[in-house]
C-alpha cells in the first residue's frame, strides 16, 4: 500500500543514497583523524598535559566517526522505506 507518491519516494531514494555515501565517507575520515575535520570535534581544552590532550582529541574523532556511521544506518532505513514505496507505487500503477 503506497503511503507517498512516486516522486516523493524517488526523491527519498536519491537523498538517502547520497546521505549514506557522504556520512560513510565522513565517518572513515573522522576515524583516521583527518586534520581538515578537526574543527568539528567536541570542545577540547589544553591543560598542559600533551598526552591527555591527544587522547581527548582522538576520542572526539572516534565519537564523531561513530555518530556519522549511526546516521548512515538511519539513512539506510530511510532508503529501505523509500525503495518499498517506490516499488509499491510502480506495482500499483501497473495493475491499474
Amino acid at each position: 500500500m503506497p503511503v507517498c507518491g512516486p516522486k516523493l519516494s524517488l526523491c527519498g531514494l536519491i537523498i538517502s543514497t547520497w546521505g549514506i555515501i557522504q556520512l560513510a565517507l565522513m565517518g572513515i575520515f573522522y576515524y583516521i583523524g583527518a586534520v581538515a575535520l578537526a574543527e568539528d570535534i567536541p570542545e577540547v581544552e589544553f591543560h598542559g598535559n600533551l598526552d591527555q590532550f591527544y587522547t581527548s582529541v582522538d576520542k572526539g574523532f572516534q565519537q564523531n566517526a561513530y555518530n556519522c556511521w549511526i546516521a548512515a544506518l538511519l539513512y539506510l532505513i530511510t532508503l529501505a522505506v523509500s525503495a518499498h514505496q517506490f516499488w509499491a507505487n510502480n506495482r500499483s500503477s501497473l495493475s491499474v
